[in-house]
Parts: C-alpha cells; sequence; structure tokens
C-alpha cells in the first residue's frame, strides 16, 4: 500500500487540498492518506463522463466486452496484492478477502458476456386491422451519467457491481467509496484504465457524504444513482431523486429456519458461518434463526459449542475467522444493543467480550422482536436463536420485520422449501444454505425497507438503461 491515494477523475489522478486518513481497523494505525474530492471535482468529473459516454455507447459491443474481460483478468492476476489492501483497511479475514476478490473478477466477466448478448424483441403489433403492417423493434439504451455510492463492508466486490453493469450498458459512472475503505475502488479505477476504458468512463472520488449528496440533488447531469447502504440515507436520498432512476441496496435483518426436516449438520456449520462471517458486517449475515420445536435444545447447545471454536484476532492471518469490526463506535453500538435485549429480558449464551477491536461472537435466545438486535440491522457479530412450532409460524416470524432481503431455509421438503418462496416476503429466499449466498449474476435486492430495484449484473444493466421503442409502418 502507498503511503498516498489521489482522486481519479478519468485518467488523471488528482491531488486535493483535503486529505483524510484510512486506517487499520484491526490495531488503529494510520495505513495510508487520501485526497478527498470537493463539488468542483465531481462537476469537472461529471463533464468529462457526459461528454466520452456519448462517444463510448457507439463503440461496437465487442470491444467493449473485450475490454471487460481484460479488467477481469487483470484483478485476478493481482488477487493477491487487492486482497491484502481489503484486509487492511476493511478488517476482513485474509480468506474472506481474497474470496471478495474473485468475485470481482467474475462480476466484469459475466459483463463482459452480457456486453454481446444484449437482447431486443421484434413484435407484430397487427392486433386490430388499424395496426395491419405495423412492427415494432424494441431495445434498451444507456441512460447516461450515473453515480455509485458504496459502504466499506465490501469495498471492491460492491464498486464493481456498480461499475461493470454501468459499462456494460454503455454508460459512465463515478463512485464515492466509503472513506473508511476507498483504497480498493481506486485500486480497480486504475485497473480499468490500464485496460483501456476510455478517459472519463469511470471516475473515483473520496469525499464527504454531504458533497457528494448536493451534488447528487443538484446536478441533474447525474441521470441514475446507485447505492449501497443504511436505509435511513437510501430512501432519503430517493426521495431527493423522485424523476431520476435510483437502485437502492439498504440492508436488513435476515433470518434462517432449520427445519425439523432437514440435513442438521450441515444447517448447523453454516448458519455459525453466516451468524459471524466479518464480524456480522455483512447485509445478509445471519441475524435471526428460528429452530423448529424438536430441534431447538439441541440446536442451541451444538450452535454455542461451534461458535465457540471460532478463532478471533489478525485479520491477516490464515486461520482467523473473526477480526474486528470497523470502528470504535460501531462496537459501542452494538455493545450497547445487546445491553439492551439482556436488560428486557432476553439471555445470552455466549457472554460479551471485547478485546481490543474485535466484539467476539454473542449468541441470545428469548428474544423479542422490539429488541433491537432482532428488528434493527446489528451489523455485528450477534445472533439471536428462537423455537417455532412448524414452518407457518417461522414464517410469520421471519415476516414480522421492515425489512425483507433475504432469508435462508434449511429443509428435505419439497412443500415446505416452496412454502417458503412464496409466503416469505424477501426480495430472495436461499433453499438449503444461508441468507448470506449470493451469486453475482443472480436478481439480488430487497422489499420492504430493504431497497429498491436489482443488481446481479444484467438486472443491473436493466435499471442503468430505458426502453425504448421504434414502430414501423410497412405498408408505404
Amino acid at each position: 500500500m502507498k503511503n498516498h491515494y489521489r482522486a481519479i477523475v478519468g485518467h488523471e489522478f488528482v491531488e486535493t487540498d483535503e486529505h483524510i486518513e484510512v486506517k487499520n481497523p484491526y490495531n488503529g494505525n494510520v495505513l495510508t492518506t487520501v485526497s478527498i474530492a470537493g463539488a468542483d471535482l465531481y462537476d469537472r468529473a461529471i463533464s468529462l463522463a457526459v461528454e466520452v459516454q456519448k462517444k463510448y455507447v457507439k463503440m461496437p459491443a465487442c470491444e467493449r466486452a473485450q475490454m471487460l474481460q481484460k479488467v477481469s483478468d487483470e484483478i485476478f492476476k493481482r488477487r493477491e496484492e487487492i486482497a491484502r489492501i481489503i484486509t487492511l483497511e476493511s478488517g476482513k479475514p485474509i480468506r474472506d478477502a481474497r474470496f471478495e476478490v474473485e468475485r470481482a473478477s467474475v462480476v466484469f466477466r459475466i459483463a463482459s458476456c452480457e456486453c454481446e448478448s444484449e437482447k431486443g424483441e421484434f413484435l407484430s403489433l397487427e392486433k386490430n386491422l388499424l395496426s395491419r403492417g405495423h412492427f415494432a423493434i424494441v431495445r434498451r439504451f444507456p441512460i447516461g451519467a450515473g453515480l455509485g455510492i458504496t459502504p466499506f463492508n465490501f469495498p471492491l466486490n460492491l464498486v464493481a457491481h456498480k461499475v461493470a453493469p454501468a459499462l456494460a450498458s454503455g454508460n459512465a459512472i463515478i463512485i464515492k467509496p466509503s472513506t473508511k475503505t476507498p483504497v480498493s475502488a481506486l485500486i480497480l479505477a486504475d485497473i480499468l484504465n490500464g485496460c483501456g476504458i476510455p478517459d472519463g468512463m469511470c471516475s473515483v472520488l473520496p469525499s464527504r457524504s454531504d458533497v457528494a449528496m448536493e451534488v447528487l440533488k443538484n446536478d441533474r447531469r447525474i441521470k441514475f444513482l446507485s447505492f449501497t447502504g443504511s436505509a435511513k440515507v437510501g430512501w432519503h436520498l430517493k426521495s431527493l431523486l423522485v424523476d431520476r432512476k435510483v437502485l437502492l441496496e439498504l440492508g436488513g435483518n435476515a433470518a434462517v429456519y432449520i427445519d425439523k426436516d432437514c440435513n442438521y449438520d450441515y444447517a448447523l456449520k453454516k448458519s455459525v458461518y453466516g451468524a459471524f462471517a466479518y464480524s456480522g458486517q455483512i447485509c445478509i449475515s445471519v441475524q435471526r434463526i428460528y429452530v423448529h420445536q424438536d430441534l431447538f435444545e439441541k440446536f442451541l447447545q451444538d450452535f454455542v459449542k461451534e461458535t465457540k471454536k471460532l478463532k478471533a484476532g489478525d485479520p491477516l492471518s490464515e486461520n482467523v475467522d473473526v477480526g474486528p469490526m470497523i470502528d470504535e463506535e460501531n462496537i459501542k453500538r452494538v455493545s450497547d444493543w445487546i445491553d439492551e435485549a439482556i436488560k428486557g429480558g432476553a439471555k445470552i449464551l455466549i457472554e460479551k467480550e471485547i478485546n481490543g477491536r474485535i466484539l467476539k461472537p454473542v449468541v441470545l435466545t428469548g428474544t423479542g422482536a422490539d429488541m433491537k438486535v432482532v428488528g434493527e440491522e446489528v451489523f455485528g457479530p450477534v445472533v439471536s436463536i428462537e423455537m417455532v412450532k412448524d414452518v407457518e409460524d417461522a414464517i410469520k416470524n421471519i415476516n414480522n420485520s421492515r425489512f425483507g432481503l433475504q432469508a435462508g431455509i434449511f429443509t428435505n421438503n419439497i412443500h415446505t422449501a416452496f412454502d417458503a418462496y412464496e409466503n416469505i416476503e424477501t426480495g430472495g429466499v436461499v433453499v438449503n444454505d444461508i441468507p448470506t449466498f449470493r451469486s453475482d449474476n443472480m436478481p439480488y435486492g430487497g422489499i420492504k425497507e430493504s431497497g429498491f430495484g436489482r443488481e446481479g449484473v444484467r438486472y443491473a444493466m436493466e435499471e442503468m438503461s430505458e426502453l425504448k421503442t421504434m414502430v414501423l409502418n410497412l405498408n408505404l
């Protein structure tokens, strides 16, 4: 990692008057400094994006595909270097960081394929005599320049999920990464430039949130927003952009149901992983587990036993499962929520323990839907486990939430699986795996307060484009 990183406007590295420090969440040490962009730099990046996008959209799809494949190859080639950077700036265990880099490489590979398989329709409009001889061609066209705002928890892959579909669909994009983890996004921009992406099609501007919000609100050259972050901020942004395209991925309090008819050992193992991977700082982290009454006591004991086997420590260590939380502010927040739940009658099965910047996994039972550890998005290593009578009872509990991103169910009964799929109020239901599962080509997004629209390369490309119809009158 370099001592200092500059903002990137197209192909240019730009120094600014204001810098921020990027700190290692594990030990608090300063890793590097990064230039912070102001409104003037946004204006420059938007102007460049608008100009070059008009030319880029005319580029043959095969050329765009080749460039995106080069990006995929270069990310994979540099995977160890980038994984280490992710771990240093985010605190993510190195094994998980490597997987994130591989996923980002796959995202650009998928985008390359989607470039060359753009779909349209040819329609006959002859539905009555007046429309005799009329036909239509329907295609998707890019919207223009967009803004992508990304969080700290997947500092590379969530940027890739905005940049790759934007470029594949012919749009320019400006990325505002989290100021806690901006380096990964800047590395990606440098890779893009080295792979031939035209100057101005992607800029990365680390900046204060209020600066980006003002630009987004006032500069109508920004045609769409792709935002991943908190529900409070996301819905506020959508209220400012009522007449522009908005894609929101806002997290949730993901739940799992453990059916009496399931592969028990597999469900147990996956649930432990899903609850505490990256210290629970994942939008679809397992936060609530509902267990069939026939398995409840055994599952509770076994879950605690397996959780205690997890190793916490330096995320650069190959055998560490649980690393630090992103900052001390969030450690205190989660700690306070745990204390609040215990005061409200919850039973703690693994005592709260804070070692430096690491909050070790906490397991609760006897919780209620009104407790923050259940009803809000914890975004920390905390899980609640409760007993239910059957799948209907589980679905009722899962749906008792203002969020609806993803849910998981472990069962070997196909009828139970489809019952869950049809009745659970989430954007995705994962059968025989945790809700933390995500493949980068699947539609991904939520309902209720968990978001608006869908990510996943092809689905994001649709969000970043508009249908346009040409009617042909062949009677003349």
